[in-house]
């Protein structure tokens, strides 16, 4: 509001990390689920979330307040 704050909040889809132990990058099966069920054919990758954050924080996101942005590659569409 009036002190320039904005809060968003960024809901990251399946990414092939160490979270949840590894499950998307190691597990093949579930890996290729979570590639037939996105729009972009394939799990995110830490670089794509990444750059959803750059994306935000830059000059293109400075209207942008209050929102719950979903970065999934299009999951369940």
């Amino acid at each position: 509001g009036p002190r320039g704050i904005s809060a968003n909040v960024l809901a990251p889809g399946a990414i092939e990390t160490d979270f949840g132990h590894g499950a998307v990058r190691d597990n093949s099966e579930l890996n290729a689920f979570v590639a037939g069920n996105t729009a972009l054919g394939r799990a995110g990758l830490p670089d794509d979330i990444g750059a959803a954050v750059a994306a935000l924080l830059g000059d293109g996101g400075r209207w942008i307040n209050g929102q719950r942005i979903e970065a999934s590659g299009g999951m369940f569409l």
